[in-house]
């Protein structure tokens, strides 16, 4: 990033490279594959959500390990408002909105009976308010049919931005924008906004609350924040950018069901913020980027790799990724527990606790 912290011209000519590499890229992975563009989506996701859950975990220092469940009441929202399940086919720029205000709501009904909790123990809860709403998401079939229990919801209507629908390819010219490709960029405006917001909560006289409720809570409240408003806040905010993100995975997919959101995923998308570096935004990018193109890019050469040294598949790929991921995350923990890009505040608390 050094070259955005130079003299304006540099700033703006690095920003220009990045824009050109960025609009560049979903055509260049298209001609490895649609999969590819399909992976890049799905990694933008997870930084939405990491970003989500960074401002609880990495702001605020409330470990939740229920995040999934925003993500969840998110995508159920916008698979209700928009498909054949009761009738209704809302635009996206009215249910993205409703589902980030439903899933807040949840945030704020988690946050409340939690407050006086911290540590292990509000992990505890998160983890079990996550399995919850899942499990519900699996039930709520009868008497009345609100979610069509494991059989999950279909026919969800894809994203319509004026004469352009992305659940279909457009032809300009010789070029061919597949569906992937527009929610590409749908996905990277979303990013940008997300990344604006929380730099912008971050400088904020609430960010500053919120990491001084993280260091010490008895002496943020005795200098007079308002502990209770400031940690619902935390939930309600990280709550409600996991909605977002699960309203666009519902129209990506077209299909939802409550397997999607088991706790794996909420374990993943934690493990995202820790590897890049809790508290630091460009950290949690970075961590949420790595983890989620590496497991894929195993995936597609593993299988290939032992075929080629040893003329059979010795260990499953999902396996492999799996032992490399514990052991990546290990090595993390023991070398560089604040992460790859640690923000300069955890960094100093790690120095002074070694010392």
């Amino acid at each position: 990033m050094n070259i955005l912290n130079g003299n304006p011209r540099n700033k703006w000519i690095g920003l220009a490279l990045i824009a050109i590499a960025l609009i560049a890229l979903p055509f260049v992975l298209a001609q490895a594959g649609t999969a590819w563009v399909r992976i890049t989506n799905y990694a933008i996701l997870f930084v939405l959500l990491s970003l989500g859950l960074n401002i609880v975990v990495g702001f605020a220092g409330l470990l939740d390990l229920g995040y999934i469940a925003f993500y969840a009441v998110g995508a159920y929202v916008y698979a209700l408002l928009a498909s054949p399940h009761f009738g209704l086919h809302l635009p996206w720029w009215m249910i993205l909105p409703i589902g980030a205000f439903v899933a807040c709501v949840f945030g704020i009904l988690l946050g409340t009976p939690t407050l006086k909790l911290r540590g292990d123990y509000l992990a505890i809860v998160t983890l079990g308010f996550g399995e919850i709403i899942r499990i519900l998401m699996n039930n709520l079939s009868e008497p009345f049919n609100l979610t069509n229990g494991p059989k999950g919801i279909s026919g969800i209507d894809s994203i319509k931005l004026g004469g352009l629908d992305f659940g279909y390819t457009t032809r300009i010219g010789e070029i061919a924008i597949t569906g992937s490709i527009k929610y590409y960029f749908f996905l990277l405006a979303v990013l940008l906004v997300v990344i604006v917001i929380n730099f912008r909560l971050q400088n904020s006289r609430i960010g500053r609350a919120w990491e001084a409720i993280r260091e010490d809570e008895m002496a943020a409240r005795a200098m007079g924040i308002n502990t209770t408003r400031m940690k619902l806040l935390a939930f309600a905010m990280g709550a409600s950018f996991g909605g977002i993100a699960g309203g666009i995975f519902s129209a990506i997919q077209g299909f939802i069901s409550p397997e999607s959101f088991v706790l794996n995923e909420s374990i993943m998308v934690l493990a995202m913020v820790v590897l890049g570096g809790m508290g630091n935004i460009w950290g949690v990018v970075l961590g949420a980027v790595l983890l989620s193109f590496v497991p894929e890019l195993l995936r597609y050469t593993v299988e290939p790799a032992q075929q080629a040294l040893f003329g059979r598949q010795i260990i499953e790929a999902e396996v492999l990724r799996m032992l490399l991921f514990g052991l990546a995350m290990v090595l993390m923990m023991l070398y560089r527990p604040a992460g790859l890009l640690p923000s300069a505040v955890r960094k100093r608390e790690l120095t002074r606790d070694e010392s």
